[in-house]
């Protein structure tokens, strides 16, 4: 994980993750024959953006913070879809 020397550049990269996160899980589809390899890299992508998260909220504004946690929340329903579905 590369780490940020501003706020600014910190909530970036963890917006830049989330919604990385967020198109992998929107393009996800279980009855492909490579699913298995998709939900890896899902997971992948899941866990760099809590990274990037967590990197942010160390240095963020109060505005920023109260969209970063919106941002895990949201990485958190992404995780108890997938989890109910397995």
């Amino acid at each position: 994980m590369v780490y940020h020397k501003t706020k600014q550049d910190a909530f970036q990269a963890a917006q830049k993750a989330t919604m990385e996160a967020k198109e992998w899980h929107d393009h996800l589809v279980r009855d492909q024959a490579d699913y298995g390899h998709q939900l890896a890299h899902l997971r992948q992508e899941v866990n760099e953006a809590f990274a990037q998260i967590e990197n942010a909220l160390e240095v963020a504004s109060e505005t920023q913070r109260v969209q970063l946690e919106k941002f895990r929340s949201d990485l958190q329903a992404i995780v108890d879809e997938v989890n109910e579905n397995e």
